[in-house]
């Protein structure tokens, strides 16, 4: 079992930057950052497995960063020229096994959850 916390959502007006940590108590392979705003569903931000290969959603491409600390079992999402529209709900997530892993970033492909970090973007 791997619990997942995040931390360092809060709120920041347009333009602005946030970083979120991720902490895993355990092993992981592959780790990622998903959102949900209300009313939407649940979309994958960007994935990072133990290799260091990363993948982004389009409209985070150039803005945000994923990155890992693997001594400290620790994820990270660097976000940088905020928008309103980057307002929702952030979830980290694992996978253990590399044969679970992709790139895809579907919620259901993904076992251990954290509990949620709020950013919310003002214009």
């Amino acid at each position: 079992q791997v619990q997942l916390v995040e931390s360092g959502g809060g709120s920041v007006q347009a333009g602005g930057s946030l970083t979120l940590s991720c902490a895993a108590s355990g092993y992981t392979y592959c780790m990622v950052w998903f959102r949900q705003a209300p009313g939407k569903e649940r979309e994958g931000v960007a994935t990072i497995d133990k290799e260091g290969r990363t993948s982004y959603a389009d409209s985070v491409k150039g803005r945000f960063t994923i990155s890992q600390d693997n001594a400290r079992n620790t994820l990270y999402l660097q976000m940088n020229r905020l928008k309103p529209e980057d307002t929702a709900m952030y979830y980290c997530a694992a996978e253990r096994y590399a044969y679970r892993c992709g790139t895809r970033m579907e919620p259901q492909d993904y076992t251990y959850w954290g509990q949620g970090t709020q950013v919310t973007v003002s214009s």
